[in-house]
């Protein structure tokens, strides 16, 4: 397993430990985390701590595209294993932060839609030989996701202190992107997908 590889497989193990910080009850352990009034906003640092950690995932987003362009290391399995540990990290992390009211819940379920689609669409064209890199908009919409998502972590903060809810903004933006992207890889590839019948 080359370099990229293994910082994908550690964004999905660090989704764990996101999860962890986010979901485990410490009260019923005894423990509990501090929080802080910021500028009129109730920070609970166990999700500053997970955002931290978000952080670091994203950043291994960054650098396992980059080591695998500039090293020559770009490989089908290694896309293919990309793309799953950004889906697992922000599908994920939405899902709980809709359970807990800080995103519309409608966001996990049109992302989670639209990721089983393109899944699909990228497993009938790996059948047919064709593996499928992303494109522009994939690209947009997890950029914009990670940066929302951070934002939502750190409560918004300093835009809070504005009343700009620029985190919203961003998960919104990029959960039309998700839809944008979907009908981008539908349209490249319907002519493979579903042949027409030569007379």
């Amino acid at each position: 397993m080359n370099l990229p590889n293994k910082l994908a497989v550690s964004r999905i193990v660090l989704t764990f430990f996101i999860l962890f910080f986010m979901l485990f009850p410490f009260y019923a352990v005894g423990l509990s985390f501090p929080k802080y009034l910021v500028e009129g906003v109730l920070v609970d640092t166990r999700f500053v701590v997970a955002g931290v950690l978000f952080i670091i995932a994203s950043i291994t987003d960054f650098l396992d595209g980059f080591i695998a362009r500039k090293k020559n290391l770009v490989t089908e399995g290694g896309m293919l294993l990309d793309s799953l540990a950004d889906k697992i990290l922000v599908d994920s992390v939405l899902v709980v932060f809709a359970s807990i009211g800080f995103v519309n819940v409608l966001v996990p379920v049109i992302v989670i839609i639209r990721d089983v689609f393109v899944n699909g669409i990228k497993m009938m064209m790996a059948i047919k030989g064709k593996v499928i890199a992303s494109i522009p908009s994939g690209k947009v919409k997890t950029c914009s996701f990670m940066l929302g998502i951070i934002l939502l972590f750190f409560y918004n903060l300093p835009f809070e202190m504005w009343n700009i809810r620029i985190d919203l903004f961003l998960i919104y933006f990029a959960t039309i992107m998700s839809v944008v992207s979907l009908f981008w890889y539908y349209q490249m590839n319907k002519n493979i997908l579903f042949p027409k019948n030569k007379k």
